[in-house]
């Protein structure tokens, strides 16, 4: 049907099935579809002929309109009046289906909803008819529409409204992917793609590195977390600060809510995975989730420049807890050892700390108000 470029025929359908058929007939008759239209059958459509024939009318590529109806409705008259007053001027080849609803006794219910006459100017004869007195073209049978199309068209051209063109050359339809996937000639893409392992070759590689040189290596879990997590190997003190960060947080005792939950699940008979999920669950800003509220805000308040103590107040003003800070039982006399692992480590063996530093002055203000009030292992 040469659908891949414009021709000069606008047309509008009520089939969508049959839009196909006219795709074709008129692509094998003049220079093809400008533009094509298929409204439905039913008995209240979203768009009538006339919205889209008056569009083709302002329309200076549309050259000759094609109109496709069928018994049932009146739309068709609408079309006929806007043509008597000049609002189309553009040539009309039109027909209406269902002509041979007169072969019957009674009246006949076509396949759209709309498609049945319901008074005498309904069906299809008189919609034809009355449209060849307005002066459409219109064929004495569907089966001739082909040939007037030709004809209009024909004209135009002669009469220079159509100007043709030499014909492009046809663009090459890709192969199928199911017949070109059976020749062998293409393979299904992957559903996942990872960058960082690797097991397709001899060996296992994180982040290229194979796991014989992980323990030639003695990478550690920090160094396998680096290769996985940064997709690089960080340094040997990166390395060791993770691993020290795992072992300071691999247990918060079995009060908190997410061991709990986990203990009461088990407890219930459910298996490791299903208890395990329960505790995960309840992961929260109030526990775990703290970790990483805290290193949002003090990321956040250090690289906006605020100070220590208007970041405090513009807390307080907004009624936000500072995350991170607080501790039921530890403070300042009694300091939590983690707190002072992770703090020492970080002083020596990092150049710049300027979160944490952020951070313990926010603690040395927060103290002043209570002992407690300390910077906790979540927040350090």
């Amino acid at each position: 049907s040469r659908l891949y470029r414009a021709g000069s025929v606008a047309y509008v359908s009520k089939s969508g099935g049959m839009s196909n058929e006219l795709n074709n007939i008129v692509c094998r008759n003049s220079n093809g579809v400008y533009e094509g239209v298929a409204i439905g059958g039913d008995r209240y459509p979203g768009s009538r002929f006339l919205d889209h024939f008056l569009r083709y009318q302002d329309d200076a590529g549309a050259k000759m309109l094609l109109l496709l109806g069928e018994v049932g409705g009146t739309d068709e008259y609408d079309l006929i009046e806007a043509a008597k007053q000049g609002k189309i001027t553009k040539p009309v080849i039109a027909w209406c289906v269902g002509t041979c609803a007169s072969c019957f006794a009674t009246e006949v219910q076509f396949g759209h909803a709309g498609a049945q006459a319901r008074g005498d100017m309904e069906t299809a004869a008189a919609k034809n008819k009355a449209m060849r007195e307005a002066g459409f073209h219109v064929p004495d049978s569907f089966d001739k529409l082909p040939e007037l199309i030709g004809q209009v068209y024909t004209q135009l051209v002669q009469e220079g409204v159509v100007v043709e063109t030499p014909e492009a050359e046809t663009p090459q339809v890709p192969m199928d992917y199911t017949w070109a996937k059976k020749l062998g000639m293409v393979r299904k893409p992957a559903n996942f793609i990872s960058s960082i392992a690797d097991d397709r070759g001899e060996e296992l590689k994180y982040c290229g590195v194979t796991i014989s040189e992980v323990f030639e290596q003695d990478l550690g879990v920090g160094g396998v977390l680096s290769l996985l997590w940064f997709r690089r190997r960080l340094p040997l003190p990166c390395t060791r600060f993770i691993e020290m960060i795992l072992q300071v947080t691999a247990d918060h005792g079995p009060a908190v809510s997410g061991a709990h939950n986990t203990i009461v699940t088990a407890r219930a008979g459910k298996d490791l995975v299903s208890a395990l999920c329960s505790g995960l669950l309840t992961i929260g800003p109030r526990f775990g989730g703290a970790l990483d509220d805290a290193a949002r805000m003090f990321s956040d308040a250090c690289d906006s420049g605020i100070s220590p103590k208007d970041f405090i107040e513009k807390m307080k003003k907004t009624n936000q807890l500072i995350m991170g800070i607080g501790h039921r039982i530890k403070s300042l006399a009694n300091p939590d050892q983690r707190v002072v692992l992770i703090k020492d480590y970080a002083k020596k063996h990092f150049k710049n700390t300027p979160v944490l530093d952020f951070a313990l002055e926010v603690e040395q203000l927060t103290t002043r108000k209570r002992a407690n009030l300390i910077l906790n292992v979540d927040g350090c």
